[in-house]
């Protein structure tokens, strides 16, 4: 696992950075960095690479957002129930959702809302391994990934949808989230940038920042292309010796990791002042500027991007903890939802908003939810799918589904479908066998 932000500054004994020398960029006399780490797991490449031209956007919200205060308010229910908020009415008539949510409103009729999305693991872990992987297996007491993330999967099935790009890149992941590769390797990690402040089980490729992407101190594209053209010379000997696919995949990994530093259009995607002013203003700071390079990180061709917004694991004064966060969520979401809708990229673009699990309908004696795995909503705009709609019901309380129930499984299996993925598509696990991305799980029919 490697990190770029927050090495120690030592030197080598060229006076170079450490810091500086292993940028993305870098390269040394036997070739790029950047390869090493991608072909970490040479052969684990997919040797029949599907084809899509979607992306996926992916506003993780750990800890659990509370369904009452945003997509399925119960405004007729008792008031330890409903909450401190009312209902605010949206660009599709009849569906309502709560009052610190202006921008979400604003473009309801491109999204869906399932509101009887539901589980039966109140574990963080444990459901988050499960939210983003499609498989039980990792436990607040034993945390390790027992497979890859939906991102790490579209890595290895897809690739980037243009060259010269990582396939995934990871903002603010946060203390329950499994967005890594695990047996499909670290060639597969996401790349990822932003607040790590919390725990982090991902597994990750070096910073993506614009200065990630350049070359080392001293070194022109010219003397890089020099440096390969004699790489390639040791490999034409290599192969006289070895045609084995291990090979052949090194060879597949220094090829990415030359155009990535060369292209330009990494760094270019990250370098968030190339931005139209007028645009950065309308997203924001803090998460609407990352929102912002979600968007550019898929015009430039990533796959999979996934963004944290905070930590929503409210036990104690929710209100006070929404009226900051959900506000700022908010914002971010509706500008982006808009945003790729203007610029013609939203069908090509799949915007999901989820979490591990919902809250307790009752607010504690703290005046917090607590964990509540029964029901949550979810929301996906984009992606090749028909919105405008709510799908699901719940009980006058927002307990548990009374209508269109929709599993871990559903989840990961709309998602796939969007970018050309199947359920029943098959990954080879670190024993040898056959896996297969979800074991179950169906696109409801409302979306097709």
């Amino acid at each position: 696992m490697l990190r770029i932000e927050g090495l120690s500054r030592q030197r080598t004994c060229d006076r170079v950075s450490r810091r500086r020398f292993i940028q993305v960029g870098a390269l040394g006399v036997g070739g790029l960095t950047l390869a090493g780490a991608l072909r970490a797991q040479e052969g684990n490449v997919g040797e029949s690479r599907k084809h899509s031209h979607r992306s996926v956007i992916l506003i993780w919200q750990h800890g659990g957002p509370s369904q009452l205060d945003t997509f399925d308010m119960k405004p007729d229910a008792p008031a330890e129930y409903r909450g401190p908020y009312q209902s605010i009415e949206t660009t599709v008539p009849g569906i309502r959702i709560g009052e610190l949510m202006p921008y979400h409103a604003k473009v309801m009729d491109k999204c869906t809302v399932f509101r009887g999305f539901t589980h039966n693991n109140g574990d963080h872990w444990a459901a988050a391994h499960w939210m983003l992987t499609g498989y039980l297996g990792a436990t607040g007491a034993d945390r390790r990934p027992r497979n890859p993330g939906m991102g790490a999967v579209a890595s290895y099935m897809l690739g980037p949808r243009q060259s010269g790009v990582p396939a995934t890149v990871n903002i603010n992941d946060g203390g329950f989230g499994f967005h890594g590769a695990s047996f499909l390797g670290v060639a597969h990690n996401p790349f990822f940038t932003g607040d790590f402040s919390y725990g982090n089980e991902a597994g990750r490729l070096p910073t993506g920042s614009d200065d990630s992407f350049t070359l080392v101190d001293g070194l022109s594209a010219e003397r890089v292309m020099n440096r390969v053209s004699l790489l390639e010379q040791f490999d034409r000997l290599r192969h006289d010796l070895d045609r084995s696919p291990t090979f052949a995949a090194m060879d597949d990994m220094n090829r990415q990791a030359q155009e990535i530093v060369l292209s330009g259009r990494a760094r270019d995607a990250f370098n968030l002042e190339l931005e139209d002013p007028k645009v950065r203003e309308l997203y924001g700071p803090g998460w609407g500027e990352q929102a912002l390079l979600a968007r550019r990180l898929v015009e430039a061709g990533v796959r999979f991007v996934t963004l944290n917004t905070g930590y929503w694991d409210d036990h104690g004064n929710i209100e006070r903890a929404l009226n900051d966060k959900l506000v700022r969520h908010d914002r971010a979401v509706g500008v982006l939802i808009q945003d790729l809708a203007d610029r013609g990229l939203l069908d090509d673009t799949l915007v999901i908003t989820a979490g591990e699990f919902g809250r307790t309908p009752r607010i504690n004696k703290d005046a917090g939810r607590d964990h509540w795995p029964q029901a949550q909503s979810i929301l996906f705009a984009g992606g090749g799918y028909r919105h405008g709609q709510v799908v699901g019901s719940t009980n006058d309380k927002a307990e548990y589904p009374t209508s269109r129930p929709v599993t871990p499984a559903d989840f990961n299996a709309i998602i796939y479908r969007s970018i050309g993925l199947s359920p029943d598509d098959v990954v080879i696990d670190h024993s040898g066998r056959p896996t297969k991305l979800v074991q179950g799980g169906e696109v409801p029919s409302e979306l097709i």
